[in-house]
Parts: C-alpha cells; structure tokens; sequence
C-alpha cells in the first residue's frame, strides 16, 4: 500500500473513504478497466462532475492513477493498492454492487465503443487508398526491422492496412502472415502482394483479440509487428497481451507507434483512440506480461513522411518472448 495509507491516522480516513458505495463501485470498475471519467459515469449513471470528486480523493490516498490523454482523463486502480487485504475486501464489495447494478455487463459495450468511429473511418480511408508505390515512411519501418533479431521464419503483421509493410516483411521472412479486422483493407493489402510476386503471405481478416490469428500460427511468431495500430485499439493492454500470446519462445515484438501528444484533431478527424504511448506505460505492460529486453527509442523525424502525422513523434519499441 502506499506510505500515505500506512499510519494509524491514515487507515482511519481509508475506512472513510470506503464508507460510499459510489467509492466502491469505481474502485472496482477500475481494477477491470482503465476508463476515462466519461465512462464510468456512464457506467455508474451519475453526472460527470459527481464522478470527478469522487475520485479526487480516491487518487490522493494513493488508490487510483490517473492519466491525462488530451482533455480526458483516465482513471485506473494502482497497483499498490491490490495488496491491501482492506482494498481486496472493498474490491469485492465494489464488484458485487457492479453486478448488481448492470455496470459489470456494460463494460464491454462501452469498451467496443471507443473503436466504433475507427471501424467506421477505416471502412471508409480503404476506398480511397489507391497508391501501391512503396511507403514515404519506409525508413522508419526500416529502422524497426533493424532491431528485430529473432529468427527469420514466420513473421506476423497485425493492422496490415494496405500493406505497406510486407514490401520489408516478405523478402525478409520465410512466411508472413497479414492481418487486419477490415476485409477492404485486407484486399488492399492482396493487391500490393500479387503485383510485388510475394507467394509467401497469408491474409486472414481477423481481430488480434479473437482466436483465429493464434490459432493459424501453431508454432508461434518469430517477430509480430504492430504499425500505428495500438493507438486505435479499445484496450492497448488487452491487444498487447493477445499478441504476446502468440510469440514463440525468442520471439520478438516490435510496436511501431506515436509517442504521447496533445494533438486532439487527430482523435477527432483520424478517429483515434488513444493519443500516443510514453515509454514507462508501455514498459509497465510489457513487465506484466513476462516480456524481457524491453527497447524504446524515438524514431528520426526525417524518417517519417511528410502527411498528417509527420509532426507527431513516432518511436519504435521491441521485447522479447523468454525461451
């Protein structure tokens, strides 16, 4: 527990604390979920403003951690505070007021919705993406590949896209997988392989979260690549845990995505989800996940074309599978 909570004083204003049932639910909605204040009202069905001080002293005793992406501000349970057999107990109770109320049922619905305007968007860019010449931002994918030292067997590519990537991937790897939820897009990605000859790439239109991808790759990933797809998907942790599942031993992950930025145009015009990734939060998640040799290094901005998103700092991030 944190130090804040550990005098006989402290605990006396924790049992306080834990004395509202609205405390309780929040509590244990963000030991499920990292969730903006937004939605846990909408879970809680309380007015934002009501949420917000509630909060604020869960997260002063230590209990909640708060991020700010732009002008939302994302709440989640604090590690530190899982080990208090005080917390557990309240966690329990939180989870079973939840349940009652229906907010436990909801969190699915409301995590589906954040990516709602990105299927939509993407649906809608694949119609228009016309141009198979060789991507402007090769020399960051370059960059990228450089620091991938697995074995060159099968490499699988999550959010394909359009396929940009398979132009360093297929001559590189014995086999590549490709995939991406959208079937335009995948059929985008089918016609830069056909006109390039690649004969060792599999499309599969299918979620990183769902069974289908893992299930297709019986032996494991060598190296899986994840271009600019974290940051539309509804839960990074979720994502980054289906994809770790599906390393082989020395496997290698390699995240290629924004660093954290203030840009909200980009949510709003680009459907975005999240707002870039700082390098402790992706280390924390890769830690929990039991990854080794975590690297993070910011990408050179002159290796990033010049379109919508040149002004945001890129970074490419690896980790490795233990053998």
């Amino acid at each position: 527990m944190p130090d804040a909570l550990a005098t006989s004083e402290s605990r006396c204003h924790l049992y306080r604390l834990l004395g509202e049932p609205q405390r309780l639910r929040l509590l244990a909605l963000a030991a499920i979920e990292e969730l903006s204040v937004g939605e846990l009202a909408e879970l809680i069905d309380e007015p934002q403003p009501n949420v917000s001080r509630h909060i604020t002293p869960l997260r002063h005793a230590g209990l909640l951690f708060d991020r700010h992406q732009g002008t939302r501000v994302y709440v989640r349970l604090a590690d530190s505070a899982r080990n208090d057999p005080v917390i557990s107990d309240a966690l329990k109770e939180g989870h079973r007021l939840c349940e009652q109320g229906g907010s436990l049922q909801r969190i699915s619905s409301i995590i589906a919705a954040r990516e709602l305007r990105t299927r939509a968007y993407f649906a809608e860019e694949a119609q228009d993406e016309g141009d198979l010449r060789p991507a402007m931002e090769l020399p960051a994918y370059a960059m990228a590949l450089s620091m991938v030292t697995s074995a060159r067997g099968i490499a699988l590519d999550v959010g394909t896209g359009n396929g940009a990537l398979l132009d360093l991937l297929a001559p590189t790897y014995c086999k590549v997988v490709a995939a991406d939820r959208s079937l335009s897009r995948i059929e985008r990605a089918k016609e830069r392989a056909t006109s390039r000859g690649y004969a060792n790439v599999q499309f599969l239109c299918a979620d990183i979260e769902h069974d289908t991808i893992f299930k297709s790759i019986a032996s494991g990933a060598d190296a899986l690549f994840s271009s600019r797809m974290l940051h539309h998907a509804s839960s990074p942790r979720a994502s980054l845990t289906a994809m770790a599942r599906i390393l082989a031993p020395n496997g290698q992950i390699c995240i290629v995505d924004y660093c954290s930025h203030n840009d909200e145009e980009m949510r709003d015009q680009r459907a975005d989800v999240w707002m870039g990734f700082t390098k402790d939060q992706l280390a924390s998640i890769v830690c929990d996940l039991g990854l080794i040799e975590f690297q993070f290094q910011t990408i050179p901005a002159g290796y990033v074309h010049s379109g919508f998103d040149a002004h945001i700092p890129w970074f490419v991030a690896t980790a490795r599978c233990p053998a």
